[in-house]
């Protein structure tokens, strides 16, 4: 299964080291979920101090140095904790960043969850809990591939490593750019690697080559100064919450395809999404027709999404018999790979003022945009994180693209466009990423971090012996 660009690595031997460590591994994942580090303004910031503080203890563990906790101001305030560490390299050598992000979600209600949100719990072959897989197993498979490495190469590994852990991911990362802008020395690697992603299902590898880039807006449709009686002044006026879910419609044609004029969306996909197998993983209900045209692939990740994801409007036991003056909905728009947010932004804009119904008065407000991304997979480390990951598996790696978004990969690629960017991740289709009852299947963790550990010692050797290289 090896590539001509393979170097000689004892992959059962670096499998050994790997499981060998494997308790510690997960012990100190454990540790790491019981801190509900949440950088929500309505959560208690020390708790992220806390996790911030567990993963700097953790890659200190791991024989880092210079580790630091690190933040940027924000706003009026200091600006979420991140945690960098770093190793030099050896003369010559190449400098590889490995990501991951230490908060997490809220829990949500805690009747959905089967165990404690923030105490792992080990059920059937899984880790339950939040931030279990995103993305606290994304640190640690960074600490068990550097551990393993250490242990198997005996002369030292000569690459270079910097681990840069964000801290504030999981609220939109609203200080990454700046981050990188005051630590772009300290940063600066010839091969990054995003710990934060899913592979394609349980037993199959994959690497991500595409993520859909983002919008998000809230529109507030009125159409009254103040709340009227329904019944003395119902019929010539409609509710702004009707006249609302009449806006939400014109959002999507009658396949459920997008309706927004300018929007990029292309077919291209490699890989063949079963109709089945969606269902099964997206909870389908029965009778429920897929929205939308094309392959399911393309629908996923290279066709538009817009989706609502909250609504204010009157709750239902508090009614009144009044016409509601006002309704708000917040709109999350996935845009295509290649197409610009800003484009993307104004064209939701100006379809939502175009079909205001009755001539409603509405109010857009964008709130964030993130770009899109395509990596190159003809680099040198694609192919060594292509092999790496084939070997770890047993059979080869697909490339999927995502149909969530990952915004500052588009900032990675700004700062440092001579870095190759691979995408990996410990998740699978049953995660459940921000849902209640998540968890890590523990056999894909042991393979991840098998992945990562020959991917090092590869891309080590590919700096020692250059002429093994593929021409």
């Amino acid at each position: 299964m090896t590539e001509p660009c393979a170097p000689t690595v004892p992959v059962d031997a670096v499998r050994e080291v790997v499981r060998a460590d494997l308790p510690r591994t997960l012990e100190q994942l454990v540790e790491l979920v019981a801190i509900p580090g949440i950088a929500w303004e309505s959560f208690d910031p020390a708790q992220l101090e806390r996790s911030a503080e567990a993963v700097a203890g953790v890659l200190s563990d791991a024989g880092l140095d210079e580790v630091e906790i690190l933040r940027v101001p924000l706003g009026d305030g200091p600006g979420h904790p991140a945690v960098v560490a770093h190793r030099r390299p050896a003369p010559g050598r190449p400098t590889v960043l490995l990501y991951a992000h230490h908060d997490v979600q809220p829990p949500g209600r805690r009747e959905l969850w089967n165990s404690e949100p923030f105490a792992a719990e080990e059920r059937d072959g899984r880790l339950y809990g939040r931030g279990a897989a995103d993305d606290k197993a994304g640190i640690m498979a960074h600490v068990g591939a550097l551990r393993a490495a250490a242990a198997h190469r005996g002369d030292g590994l000569g690459l270079g490593v910097t681990v840069f852990v964000e801290g504030e991911e999981e609220a939109g990362s609203p200080s990454f750019r700046n981050f990188l802008e005051a630590h772009r020395d300290r940063l600066a690697a010839d091969v990054i690697v995003i710990a934060d992603s899913s592979n394609w299902e349980v037993g199959v590898p994959a690497l991500t080559t595409s993520l859909r880039g983002m919008v998000g807006a809230v529109v507030e449709l009125s159409v009254l100064e103040h709340a009227v009686h329904s019944g003395l002044y119902g019929g010539p006026v409609l509710d702004a919450p009707t006249l609302l879910a009449r806006l939400i419609a014109t959002l999507h044609d009658d396949d459920g395809a997008v309706a927004v004029e300018g929007l990029l969306a292309e077919d291209r996909t490699d890989l063949d999404y079963d109709e089945e197998r969606f269902r099964a993983d997206a909870a389908v209900k029965d009778g429920v027709r897929l929205a939308g045209r094309g392959s399911i692939a393309s629908r996923l990740w290279t066709r538009p999404a817009l989706s609502v994801t909250g609504m204010d409007v009157t709750p239902v036991d508090v009614a009144a018999n009044t016409i509601a003056p006002s309704a708000r909905a917040k709109l999350s728009l996935r845009t295509a790979p290649g197409q610009d947010p800003a484009e993307a932004a104004e064209a939701l804009r100006r379809h939502v003022e175009a079909h205001a119904p009755f001539g409603a008065h509405v109010r857009f407000e964008l709130e964030e945009t993130g770009q899109s991304f395509r990596t190159d997979m003809s680099s040198e480390a694609a192919r060594i994180a292509r092999w790496a990951l084939g070997e770890s598996w047993g059979r080869p790696a697909v490339e999927t693209g995502i149909g969530g978004s990952i915004p500052f990969t588009a900032d990675l690629t700004e700062v440092y466009p001579e870095a190759a960017i691979l995408i990996t991740g410990v998740e699978d289709p049953d995660t459940r990423a921000h849902s209640a009852n998540e968890s890590l299947h523990l056999g894909e963790f042991e393979r991840a971090v098998v992945a990562e550990t020959l991917m090092l010692l590869a891309l080590d050797d590919a700096a020692r012996h250059p002429e093994r290289a593929r021409e």
